[in-house]
């Protein structure tokens, strides 16, 4: 069992660049809103060339590392200039905003490749990366460059957005002014986004989740063997968000055998006018509390004023707990959120001294999640309130493994019952994987002594991530016992282990 303890310096925090640039400050902002702050990292350093001294060498403008995908971003504010020939002007500026960030991003991935522990957030190399970089054989680069003024220079001479054309036909790349296609194809797939499409694409996919979802989903459909072209990035996006393919996840699906697909102007429009749309950002407005918490989490832990440090574990060994939280998509979290503040109301009015619940996985990567809110008895100070409330939540997670023995991780989350005027969290992981016959003794134990989880009250909720038609009818959010149970197993509610 793990507790939320570090070891990270108070100055962890103080330590993160937020970019020399305008423009990088802003790319910066925007992925600490997506990946939130543990996971990325504006301007890392490496040590080349140092000979013990000296600053070193900046690897990449931004690097986002989560589970097995890392990301690497390159950002290029390179004015458009107007000379009178287009062609020209497209030509220099595509390869002073474009072709330098592609050698940037390779180049960085060929050093995190060959040195993945030199990787420091420090130009005098001294901080280690904090995040432990995943197995080569499992990680999965996903190479982003984003490239600024086109998008302004686009607008004066087609209109419309700004966003440029995308095609996977390598002979445009850089002879058709404001298209972008391929750049060195033979080394691996780009994402090109300019000023209009960075901000669509990171306000709309942003979760880490949903994020690398897209970037997959499109690299998969760009170098496929139909020849594409759409009139902006934000027309493909909107394409993936409204069709799903027979696995249930959003995807480029396409009835019909073509040898070319063309994406034209109308698809984002239509999409962000949709009662759907509007809908699903009404609804997710809660989501983003789920956020807030986890960045509560992580910035305690990053910066060192966490309240307890019982075991000692080092930020990279917390990094895989607070991951669990932030693994969870937009519309998951929303979920998560609405019960957590549910339960909250409830316990404001609640009797006894403690409220609990119990959320199933939604599949098979998602923990049990078990909530507590628990009274603060008169007279106890806030060192022996924390302690007592973390012993209280650890128990309550071993009966949960109890009550539903298939759960092998376990996310505890707890704080103070009813209107307080501050607020505290605790956060606990338990990994069962090695839950022995002693553990389950004791389980038993405390259930028998406490009463935890032996009278469960079942109940469920769909959560549709539409949650209108598009007539704008709202669509149905109970569960018969006779639906399947949203926990994801093919049982019958009724006849399943949702708490």
């Amino acid at each position: 069992m793990a507790d939320t303890g570090q070891t990270a310096s108070p100055d962890f925090v103080a330590l993160r660049a937020e970019g020399r640039t305008r423009s990088e400050r802003y790319l910066a902002k925007l992925c600490e809103k997506t990946f939130l702050s543990l996971w990325s990292y504006p301007a890392v350093f490496r040590d080349q060339g140092r000979r013990g001294e000296g600053d070193g060498k900046e690897v990449c403008d931004l690097l986002v590392v989560f589970e097995n995908h890392i990301l690497i971003f390159s950002d290029k504010d390179c004015r458009f200039h107007g000379s009178g020939d287009l062609q020209v002007d497209w030509t220099r500026w595509f390869k002073k905003a474009v072709k330098k960030s592609v050698d940037q991003i390779f180049g960085a991935e060929r050093w995190i490749k060959q040195f993945p522990d030199r990787l420091f957030l420090d130009r005098q190399c001294k901080v280690p990366f904090p995040i432990n970089l995943p197995d080569p054989e499992k990680r999965v680069f996903h190479r982003i460059v984003i490239a600024h003024d086109a998008s302004r220079a686009c607008k004066e001479h087609m209109g419309g957005s700004g966003s440029l054309v995308l095609t996977n036909e390598p002979h445009f790349a850089d002879q058709m002014p404001f298209t972008v296609g391929p750049v060195s194809p033979e080394k691996g797939f780009v994402h090109i986004l300019d000023d209009t499409s960075l901000d669509i694409v990171m306000r709309t996919v942003d979760t880490i989740t949903d994020f690398v979802r897209y970037l997959t989903k499109k690299e998969r459909f760009l170098t496929g063997t139909k020849a594409v072209m759409a009139a902006g990035e934000e027309e493909l996006l909107a394409i993936y968000l409204r069709r799903m393919n027979d696995a249930g996840e959003h995807d480029f699906v396409f009835e019909g055998n073509y040898d070319g697909i063309s994406i034209d102007e109308g698809f984002w429009d239509a999409f962000v006018k949709s009662p759907q749309r509007q809908a699903q950002i009404d609804a997710d407005h809660i989501s983003y509390s789920w956020d807030a918490l986890i960045n509560t989490f992580t910035f305690h832990a990053m910066s060192g004023t966490q309240f307890s440090n019982l075991n000692g574990h080092s930020l990279r060994d917390q990094e895989i707990v607070y991951r669990f939280l932030a693994r969870e998509p937009r519309t998951r979290r929303r979920f998560l959120a609405t019960r957590l503040h549910e339960l909250l109301e409830r316990s404001k009015h609640s009797k006894g001294p403690l409220v609990a619940r119990v959320l199933p996985p939604s599949n098979g990567d998602s923990p049990h999640y078990v909530f507590v809110f628990l009274k603060r008895p008169a007279g106890l100070t806030d060192e022996r309130y924390r302690r007592v409330r973390m012993n209280v939540l650890a128990d309550y997670c071993r009966v949960t493994k109890l009550r539903f023995p298939e759960a092998t991780d376990i996310i505890g989350f707890a704080s103070e019952a009813g209107s307080v005027p501050q607020r505290s969290e605790d956060l606990i992981y338990v990994d069962t994987r090695k839950w022995s016959a002693k553990d389950e003794a004791k389980a038993r134990e405390i259930q028998k002594k406490l009463g935890f989880l032996t009278k469960v009250k079942v109940s469920a909720r769909r959560v549709h991530e539409y949650p209108v038609n598009h007539q704008g009818v709202p669509r149905k959010t109970t569960l018969s016992r006779n639906s399947p149970c949203p926990c994801g197993s093919r049982k019958r509610f009724k006849n399943c282990h949702g708490a």
